[in-house]
């Protein structure tokens, strides 16, 4: 009978220790961790730096969900959309990309969330001042950046501009185009331009450059921030709840501090 005892005990010490040894092989965790859902955000570059500190709020607050940032041209992400590229929230800086996605069919619900204001920017150590865009004809502007107008919502806001003060057809063996507004920031930056048309926002990110000209808002169509839930999203739940977040004050507040005006 003591044998058997004996047996017994041994069996279950030797269990134990096969249940521990499962439990504790070097890279298996003790728990399985929730399983996070991915939410792809395509966003406008110039919202890069508010959206970067609001999603570390928000994953924190919701530890299930990983937020990754698709940045670029709205005209570019809208393209990437039409051609069925993965997405779940579509954050354009102009209503034009976001009418055309609605208009197909890509966005199930979409609303303004910022407004911004167009600005001419020079190096920090130029000496250039300007009263008019048309001073831009003068022989000191060598070469001036905007953002491709047909992809780049910022460059259409400086073509209409320049259109507007009959100055369009006189720059253009000086306009140098970038893929998108904060590509204009950084030619400007770099001194590779003397000039460049970026929002007010971006000016406000550099130290490297300083506002010459605030363009007068009546002289371009307005700027307006709308976002989307994208209509074949796999996560459309969690996809509507971040976009809800993005109109909360908590979220307000924070692309105000970036300069970011709300509408």
């Amino acid at each position: 009978m003591e044998e058997i005892m004996l047996r017994k005990v041994s069996l279950s010490i030797l269990t134990l220790a096969l249940m521990l040894t499962v439990l504790f092989i070097p890279g298996q965790p003790a728990v399985a961790a929730k399983k996070q859902t991915e939410l792809l955000v395509s966003a406008a570059a110039s919202l890069k730096d508010s959206l970067d500190e609001i999603a570390t709020v928000y994953e924190k607050a919701h530890p299930d969900i990983k937020l990754t940032f698709n940045y670029a041209s709205s005209g570019t992400l809208q393209k990437q959309i039409e051609q069925g590229a993965p997405a779940d929230l579509f954050f354009s800086a102009g209503k034009k990309q976001m009418d055309a996605l609605v208009k197909q069919g890509f966005i199930s619900e979409r609303k303004t969330i910022l407004t911004n204001s167009l600005v001419l920017v020079v190096p920090s150590d130029s000496k250039q001042k300007f009263t008019t865009v048309k001073e831009l004809t003068s022989g000191g502007i060598k070469k001036v950046a905007v953002g491709q107008p047909e992809s780049v919502p910022a460059g259409q806001y400086a073509k209409e501009t320049l259109e507007n003060r009959k100055v369009w057809d006189a720059l253009q063996p000086k306009l140098v185009f970038a893929k998108d507004v904060r590509q204009v920031l950084t030619y400007v930056e770099t001194g590779n331009v003397d000039a460049g048309f970026v929002y007010n926002t971006d000016a406000l990110t550099s130290s490297k450059v300083k506002v010459a000209l605030k363009v007068f808002p009546g002289v371009h169509t307005p700027i307006v921030y709308p976002a989307g839930v994208l209509s074949e999203s796999k996560h459309s739940a969690e996809a509507k709840a971040f976009y809800t977040y993005l109109q909360s004050k908590e979220a307000g507040a924070v692309f105000k501090k970036y300069g970011f005006k709300l509408p």
